[in-house]
């Protein structure tokens, strides 16, 4: 039982790799590719391409409109060089803060570190913090590869009034994620942009709850914020601790200025202090305090920073600050998209969509050109959809799509090379072998095409080889011969087995031919299937064996009919032609034959002579017309007054014998006799005339009265002639 199932799996492994040697070339492509772009995927070696593409779609994003509820006042270095000194004296930032509280800000973010008192001015300082409970300062927390470093927040500022402001660096050193919360001895902490946005949002009427599809996210108003995870997106084993979010940089549409990269509404602190900047930059807006100032080096660097050309450009700290700020408030008041990454799996169907659909553009498309316009066209809706998925708050791979297209269209196109190769070499051979042989022969591939043809079957067709090349055979047969052509190149190609088939064939002028295919299957190096062909004329065979069938049926047709005739003639030698009742020569073989079987089988039979009375009176009376219809209607009531294997006979005028086979006793030939007398004594009606008539039968039994037909005869007649003188109308037996 064991080695029967092992035999049928073994065999339908093989079939399942003949099947996708054949048909599943693309299928294998893709998966091999898929795999290897994954491999690469999953060890970060993509990661660096599919950030830069990420930037790119972050530069080519359409502007947004401007950003009117975030002001920047900026610390430049012209401040800086007017005041000489840094750290800013504490009273500056006293005086900075009074100031913009006269306009009533929403929200007060100051992004500069201030957890040392710089003289003068430190109590000032400390009696504006307490004055103003919409200001958020900064910490620098500790982390778990910077234990040592940290810095504390302003002195004079209670803890909700600090937020932290770490950044997350990915390797090339850009900022693509902002944290949320970070947590310290398992002590959460908000940071300085969250702080902000809610303190914004409360004025709007919104306040942080758990989100309905995940309560471990955060909900802010039309936003769920998904939390960022070590693998998403084009990241590998990413630094996934606090509640992280891949940031979705706004990009506000410039206000006059003819910059690459737009930056928020900015005033500097000089103006502020001067009173020179107008009422609606700061009342119910956030207003960020920060550094621009090249020389304290607070830069970083995002996705706009990049550019195809040219050297990156970092934006400021307060700007960043800036941007994920935004980017709550818009998500949380207009439902502006988040940026999301797709499941793993998702991912990696994805890739192997491509895949396969790199291979498959390449094998179906054979021709140089349009293959490479083809394999552009697809990378171009690659990018455009991976573009407008980003546009909608979707990031999906774009990188490792690309890669897993491009490698299966260069895998599948070496493929076809070798294949063509290998193709070309093919024919050479066939046609060189193939024009040795007499035979018409042929050779398709697997498209139906004629690829190579002998000159043998040039001439039987009657077409020259060039017109042939790469035709099929709707081109040259009737539909109804190529369908059936078709059909068998079908089942052998299905079936990778020879096959045989008796077709027809109509050449160039128009004859038809009986021929006979015999279909194989041959496969090259390369894997290229050949369907080989040789053809026999059997016209002349056929023409033969249907005259031969003409032949024998009119045998037939004349045997039947000597039959039919000599069955008539042994009718006519055996029946009485007048009631057609056998005869006196039938009813003596059958006489003799019966007899012999009575002696074998140790058996009685009985002999009935039978003579009609009054028969010669009729015939006188009424005329021998109605004597012969009424011998007619006598014989059918000695017919029907037997069994089946008895036998009636006519001698001759109104005489009649009966044999009857296999009875058990004397008594039985008896009561037959008696039926056939009450038969025969009914009236018969003929011509409007009531005939009665009578018979007299003698009865002989073997093997007590002979043991001889002619005896058992001569006995039965003459107890016939003793019934007729003892009366007529009776039986006597001898």
């Amino acid at each position: 039982m064991n080695q029967q199932l092992d035999k049928r799996f073994v065999k339908l492994i093989f079939r399942l790799k003949q099947s996708l040697s054949r048909g599943h070339r693309e299928l294998i492509t893709a998966v091999s590719v898929a795999v290897c772009v994954l491999l690469l995927h999953s060890i970060g070696l993509l990661q660096s391409l599919e950030l830069a593409a990420l930037d790119q779609f972050f530069r080519l994003r359409p502007n947004e409109p401007p950003e009117e509820r975030i002001t920047i006042v900026v610390i430049d270095e012209s401040y800086l060089n007017e005041i000489r000194s840094w750290p800013i004296p504490d009273t500056k930032i006293a005086q900075l803060l009074q100031k913009l509280n006269v306009h009533k800000p929403l929200a007060v973010g100051l992004d500069i570190y201030r957890n040392l008192p710089v003289e003068p001015g430190n109590q000032e300082l400390h009696n504006v913090y307490k004055s103003m409970t919409n200001l958020i300062g900064i910490e620098l927390l500790t982390n778990d590869k910077n234990k040592n470093i940290s810095v504390l927040p302003p002195q004079g500022l209670n803890q909700n009034q600090v937020g932290f402001n770490n950044l997350l660096y990915d390797l090339d050193g850009k900022v693509r994620r902002s944290l949320l919360y970070w947590y310290v001895d398992n002590q959460p902490h908000e940071s300085f942009a969250l702080k902000l946005a809610l303190l914004y949002l409360k004025s709007k009427g919104i306040i942080p709850t758990k989100a309905k599809n995940n309560p471990e996210y955060l909900q802010l108003g039309k936003a769920a914020f998904t939390r960022f995870e070590a693998n998403d997106g084009a990241y590998v084993g990413a630094d996934d601790r606090g509640y992280q979010l891949l940031t979705n940089f706004p990009k506000p549409k410039c206000q006059g200025s003819s910059k690459v990269l737009c930056n928020f509404r900015q005033v500097s602190m000089r103006d502020v202090l001067a009173d020179k900047v107008k009422e609606n930059l700061i009342k119910d807006r956030i207003v960020l305090i920060g550094s621009t100032a090249p020389s304290l080096q607070d830069f970083v660097f995002i996705p706009y920073s990049s550019s195809l050309m040219g050297t990156a450009k970092p934006v400021p700290g307060i700007q960043l600050q800036a941007y994920f700020i935004s980017e709550l408030i818009s998500a949380a008041l207009g439902g502006r998209p988040l940026l999301k990454v797709w499941p793993d799996l998702v991912e990696d169907l994805w890739i192997f969509v491509w895949s396969y659909l790199g291979a498959v553009t390449t094998w179906r498309i054979l021709h140089a050109t349009r293959g490479l316009l083809s394999i552009l066209v697809s990378c171009f809706v690659l990018t455009l959809s991976a573009y407008l998925a980003f546009l909608y708050g979707w990031w999906i791979p774009l990188i490792p799509s690309l890669f897993s297209f491009g490698s299966s269209a260069i895998w599948m196109t070496s493929h076809i090379a070798h294949m063509q190769e290998e193709w070309k070499r093919s024919k050479e051979f066939l046609h060189h072998v193939i024009n040795t042989i007499p035979d018409p022969i042929f050779v398709k591939n697997e498209q139906h095409q004629w690829i190579v043809l002998n000159e043998a079957y040039c001439r039987f067709i009657g077409y020259p080889n060039k017109l042939l090349i790469e035709k099929s055979d709707y081109d040259f047969f009737p539909k109804h011969e190529a369908d059936v052509f078709r059909q068998q190149d079908d089942l052998v190609f299905r079936t990778q087995k020879p096959q045989e088939h008796e077709e027809e064939f109509t050449n160039a002028d128009g004859q038809t031919h009986q021929i006979a295919t015999k279909r194989s299957l041959h496969k090259d190096s390369a894997g290229n299937f050949f369907l080989v062909g040789v053809i026999r004329d059997i016209t002349q065979r056929k023409l033969m064996e249907e005259q031969l069938k003409r032949t024998a049926a009119e045998l037939f047709r004349s045997n039947n009919e000597l039959k039919l005739k000599e069955d008539h003639l042994r009718y006519l030698a055996y029946h009485d032609p007048l009631t057609g009742l056998s005869n006196r020569k039938f009813f003596a073989e059958q006489l003799y034959e019966s007899l012999n079987w009575a002696q074998h089988n140790n058996l009685l039979l009985g002999l009935l002579f039978i003579d009609l009375d009054g028969f010669k009176q009729v015939n006188d009376t009424l005329g021998h017309e109605t004597g012969d219809r009424l011998l007619m209607t006598i014989a059918e009531r000695l017919s029907n007054s037997l069994r089946a294997s008895d036998t009636v006979s006519r001698l001759g005028g109104d005489e009649f014998t009966i044999i009857l086979r296999a009875i058990p006793n004397v008594q039985i030939a008896a009561k037959v006799a008696e039926k056939i007398l009450s038969s025969i004594t009914k009236p018969i009606v003929l011509d409007g005339y009531a005939i009665r008539i009578s018979a007299s039968i003698g009865i002989s039994v073997y093997p007590y009265n002979s043991q001889d037909s002619e005896t058992l005869m001569k006995q039965a007649d003459a107890a016939m002639y003793r019934a007729k003188h003892l009366g007529k109308n009776r039986y006597e037996f001898a």
